[in-house]
């Protein structure tokens, strides 16, 4: 799923959700769609505070130093826990000419080093020109800044490589042999310790299960080579795009985070402080019926996914937690910030200088911000420790107080479709594990530690 952001220039609405359901007759849903906005955070003026935001689009927007507040990477930071050492990859589709610029004027803005090394990679080809009046190219530019700038924050001494692919995803699958072949390139030639994919469509969209089977071999190699691999739940609760330009109508999971695999990881809604500070625990993602996220972002089902499985049985690692997720895999396994109406500063200056900040949220930030927390448990645990799942699960087993509980909420979501209201029953948040939110959300200066200790025992 695509980096969900407003464009204050023009309060253009982009996401991958209008790019693919284009006639799917669903509100507010067409990457043209715009407004002339009554004002705007030029990158001149330096980012807006949470406050402006919410005075001004009434929803909130997060500094790198709230969320880091947020997660309690305090004392690791203070003690050199910061990535050093470790390779962030981050996979997209077509990139952003201007990434360099922009993450460049983030770490300016707020006082952050620049990565030990950030490179940019095409192993399966060259991406085409970049083009404004592109919707699917503007769409993609904005997945590849927040996810490098968001990886980047929370993971400050971690490298970065940016692996661009030259074609996007489509409806029913195209783009994802390119995005395999050049995560197996990467994990081959021992070029990073953990993949960030915001990628994704519903498990249907493929065709067959054996469609799915085919693609995973850069999983099973990742694995080999003890890569962690992440990949983002999906933005429109339990639902998602079909085939036939609709949302379905019935729960659905996206691949490839329901890959056994791979990490999948959920939406919360962060309640903080200017300082950082929760005001309130942290709950489920559902942005759904919210009137300041539709007006932004448009009429669609906004809300962190979770459901079970249909390709993939029950991994050993989920058999504790088999009163849930049944003989299927449960997807997701953890959960960090993603909401809209609680998101996240992004910079951006692809769509011309001087660029504007604006916030930014989906399942597609929480996923590069959990990608630098495992560059810095890589770092702690002096290794990489590959597929985090049986840890996550033992972890949340015995009550690890470094995995924090989200109680409230949920990824039922209502949304209008060719003229008629269609609502489809998820899950809802509860203690320990469940389809919303998996094993919970995190706090950073115990959880590390627990998940590297476990790994050498």
């Amino acid at each position: 799923m695509a980096m969900r952001r407003v464009n204050l220039r023009h309060r253009t609405l982009v996401a991958v959700g209008c790019v693919l359901l284009s006639s799917a007759g669903l509100t507010a849903c067409s990457p043209g769609t715009s407004t002339q906005s009554a004002s705007s955070f030029p990158g001149g003026h330096g980012p807006p505070t949470s406050a402006q935001c919410v005075q001004l689009l009434g929803v909130a927007c997060y500094a790198p130093k709230q969320l880091r507040h947020a997660y309690d990477l305090g004392p690791l930071y203070a003690r050199g826990f910061d990535g050093a050492g470790r390779t962030i990859v981050i996979v997209e589709p077509f990139g952003s000419p201007t990434i360099r610029h922009d993450l460049a004027t983030f770490d300016r803005a707020f006082g952050l080093p620049a990565p030990p090394s950030f490179r940019i990679l095409q192993p399966v080809g060259a991406v085409p020109p970049f083009n404004r009046k592109n919707a699917g190219l503007l769409d993609k530019a904005g997945e590849t800044t927040g996810d490098v700038e968001l990886a980047h924050e929370i993971a400050p001494g971690a490298s970065i490589l940016l692996v661009e692919t030259p074609a996007p995803e489509t409806i029913s699958g195209g783009g994802f042999a390119r995005f395999m072949a050049a995560e197996n390139y990467v994990i081959a030639h021992n070029l990073g310790d953990v993949i960030s994919q915001s990628f994704g469509l519903p498990e249907p969209n493929f065709g067959s299960r054996s469609a799915v089977l085919r693609l995973r071999y850069a999983f099973v190699n990742a694995d080999r080579h003890h890569v962690t691999v992440l990949a983002a739940s999906n933005d429109f609760g339990v639902t998602g795009p079909a085939r036939n330009d609709t949302l379905y109508t019935h729960p659905v999971v996206n691949w490839p985070a329901s890959d056994p695999l791979v990490t999948g990881v959920g939406g919360t809604t962060l309640h903080l402080t200017a300082s950082g500070r929760r005001i309130s625990p942290d709950t489920a993602w559902n942005d759904s019926r919210n009137a300041e996220v539709i007006k932004h972002f448009g009429a669609l089902p906004w809300a962190a996914a979770g459901g079970l499985s249909a390709i993939f049985t029950r991994p050993a690692y989920q058999d504790p937690v088999s009163s849930t997720v049944g003989d299927r895999r449960g997807v997701p396994d953890v959960a960090l910030s993603a909401s809209l109406s609680g998101g996240v500063d992004i910079f951006e200056s692809y769509t011309g200088a001087p660029g504007i900040w604006a916030p930014g949220g989906g399942t597609s930030a929480a996923t590069p911000e959990f990608a630098g927390l495992v560059a810095i448990a890589d770092q702690y645990a002096n290794k990489r420790l590959g597929l985090l799942n049986p840890a996550l699960y033992r972890l949340e087993q015995t009550g690890a107080p470094g995995l924090v509980n989200v109680t409230s909420g949920g990824n039922t979501v209502t949304f209008t479709q060719k003229g008629k209201t269609i609502t489809v029953r998820g899950y809802r948040a509860t203690a320990g594990y469940n389809l919303v939110t998996g094993v919970g959300t995190i706090d950073a200066a115990l959880f590390i530690p627990e998940l590297a200790d476990l790994s050498r025992s």
